[in-house]
């Protein structure tokens, strides 16, 4: 299940930030719509067809890198490539059995969430939406780019904020809640959510979230340590100084000094850890410093999906030979390690499989510069873009890549 930063229910953890449905926290019963609402979805996965809503998964599995959908697979059992095998012994057979004969209805709880706690965040990273931040929302409004403001998250109002406690409260057996932004840590529905859980003693869920390298919170921290596992991601693009620019207002070099201690405090706690990158069309091409820094500290480098919007930012808005040097250097990173490849590592948190999900994740870009469609066509949104925020930020693409002068003024900047 996923929450949305404005209150909407939708049925899936990889559905995006800004899906829209009639289904909201403010008019519907969670668990209703879990069990009954839901049902739509379900029957027509048991059934074999394919979901629009699904497409970010699809891809992911076009170009090889881990889905969502895989990632769930694996928990109940299920593997593709032996599907009817692993789906009859999975310990779920029963209850997909029990939804196909029911239109899809299930009587289970939600026990897997993703928690937006709204917009609320300090970054106004290039590359985000005004519904994920609400630095951007304010540059974008004032620059034209939207003509208003996102509304208000769900977690602004405290009724709905307990209401939400109380279904959490009410499942026997949670499993994993990850909460999102904005940045979460400085959002108090995070550490509301957290002090409630603990005090009616509800601390064996996994507790995930991803923070921007701007915030180290010891309170926060205190709070965390009292779960029994923890979850970190951590927002970060590339090493490269271009990460300033797309990150922005961060410095690079002081949020790798903070990476550093976040690796350090889940090292401490036993906490896993995953770098959660976004590449674009900007960062793609330094992506391998990022992966060699991840293979040196045995850390997991994770994506949600291949970015989607602001389309214009794409890695396959790069003309081809940008896109063709960019899985070159990818190529040539993951063959200084090909003693550490193995087949389809679906378990992104093992730390004995890391340096082979690295591989095999770094191999999926290449496979994607490759082989997606051209969307050059996009280059004039771009170009505009990014000349709007640079008149407000004073900064310039250019000073950050020069490489990347040729194309880009050729396309009006």
């Amino acid at each position: 299940m996923r929450i949305t930063n404005q209150g909407n229910l939708v049925f899936c953890r990889a559905a995006g930030s800004t899906t829209q449905t009639d289904y909201n926290i403010s008019n519907t019963d969670i668990v209703e719509y879990f069990q009954n609402h839901m049902s739509e979805f379900r029957q027509q996965l048991l059934l074999g067809q394919p979901l629009k809503q699904c497409h970010r998964c699809y891809q992911m599995d076009k170009h090889g890198k881990v889905s969502l959908r895989k990632k769930q697979l694996a928990k109940v059992g299920v593997v593709p490539q032996h599907f009817e095998k692993t789906l009859v012994s999975s310990t779920f057979a029963d209850e997909f059995d029990y939804s196909l004969h029911n239109k899809g209805h299930t009587t289970l709880l939600p026990v897997d969430w993703q928690i937006d706690l709204g917009n609320y965040c300090n970054s106004a990273c290039i590359f985000c939406t005004p519904y994920d931040s609400s630095r951007l929302a304010k540059e974008l409004y004032n620059l034209g780019f939207i003509t208003e403001q996102p509304a208000k998250s769900w977690t602004s109002d405290p009724e709905l904020v307990d209401k939400f406690i109380q279904v959490l409260e009410s499942v026997p057996s949670l499993e994993y809640l990850h909460f999102i932004g904005g940045e979460p840590t400085i959002n108090p529905a995070f550490k509301r959510i957290l002090d409630r859980l603990h005090a009616i003693g509800k601390t064996e869920p996994i507790v995930g979230f991803t923070t921007n390298l701007t915030v180290y919170d010891d309170a926060l921290i205190s709070k965390l340590a009292k779960f029994k596992n923890v979850h970190v991601g951590i927002s970060i693009e590339t090493l490269h100084r271009v990460n300033d620019y797309l990150r922005y207002p961060i410095d690079t070099k002081q949020a790798i000094c903070q990476l550093d201690r976040w690796i350090q405090t889940a090292s401490q706690y036993n906490w896993s850890l995953q770098i959660r990158t976004t590449p674009t069309l900007f960062s793609i091409n330094y992506l391998d410093e990022l992966y060699e820094y991840a293979y040196q500290n045995n850390v997991t480098i994770e994506a949600c999906n291949f970015i989607e919007d602001p389309a214009f930012m794409r890695p396959s808005v790069l003309p081809k030979s940008y896109r063709l040097e960019a899985a070159q250097k990818l190529q040539n990173w993951i063959n200084m390690y090909n003693d550490d490849i193995q087949d389809d590592v679906l378990n992104v948190r093992d730390p004995n499989q890391t340096r082979s999900y690295l591989l095999q994740d770094a191999q999926s870009y290449v496979h994607y510069l490759q082989n997606e469609l051209d969307e050059t066509h996009r280059l004039p949104d771009l170009i505009n873009y990014i000349k709007e925020l640079e008149s407000v930020r004073n900064n310039c693409i250019l000073d950050y890549l020069p490489e990347y002068e040729n194309f880009l003024r050729s396309a009006g900047y």
